[in-house]
């Protein structure tokens, strides 16, 4: 059985709803991170970064979010969670997540941690106010691709992993004064996706309340 060790609504979220999707057993594990758990020995020896997600799958131990992601879809390759190796879908596949995962991620890690960046609060304060307005700029570039592409999916006609991953970062701009949510498009495949009955799934199992994004 697979395991997952994740916290509510952390990067864990995107490869819990493709476990969900899948139907594959699996537990949860919960690191606790309001109590630091995520920085205690017994966590750092399966995950010496300290971060969330890790997933244990037999003698493999996974991170980062990504990363399990595309490994369950590539051990899986029936759910067609991702396009044919090789295929210009594929390609596009690639684009997107490594877009949400290395851009919107990470710039969205500086509005959450701005003290990262800076020597006292208002650098801080500035940090932050800077990283939320490329983060908006970030959902707009994906607005345009959804108006584009027609098919209420981010890449391809059919749901993928790329979309867990959308829903999942959009998630995290719900308190921002731009959320995804407030793009025509956007808020299209948000509310069709969290419709789903695995995101259902996977929101319940972690305690998640609307609103979901």
């Amino acid at each position: 059985m697979l395991t997952l060790y994740y916290y509510p609504g952390n990067a864990n979220l995107a490869p819990h709803i493709l476990l969900e999707e899948l139907g594959v057993a699996h537990h949860l594990e919960l690191v606790d991170r309001a109590v630091d758990a995520h920085k205690e020995a017994a966590y750092l020896a399966l995950n010496p970064h300290g971060r969330l997600p890790t997933l244990v799958d037999g003698a493999l131990v996974l991170t980062e979010a990504a990363a399990i992601c595309l490994h369950l879809a590539d051990t899986h390759p029936e759910a067609h969670l991702a396009p044919p190796l090789g295929s210009a879908a594929r390609a596009d596949f690639y684009r997107w997540l490594m877009y949400l995962t290395n851009t919107v991620q990470a710039e969205m890690l500086f509005y959450f941690y701005p003290e990262r960046l800076a020597d006292d609060a208002a650098m801080a304060a500035r940090v932050k106010h800077h990283a939320e307005a490329r983060v908006a700029a970030m959902f707009d570039q994906i607005e345009l691709a959804l108006q584009a592409g027609g098919s209420g999916f981010l890449s391809g006609a059919q749901f993928s992993a790329v979309d867990a991953y959308l829903l999942m970062v959009s998630r995290w701009s719900r308190m921002m004064a731009r959320p995804a949510r407030g793009r025509a498009a956007l808020a299209r495949c948000l509310a069709n996706l969290a419709a789903r009955p695995a995101v259902q799934r996977a929101f319940a199992a972690e305690g998640i309340e609307a609103p979901y994004y």
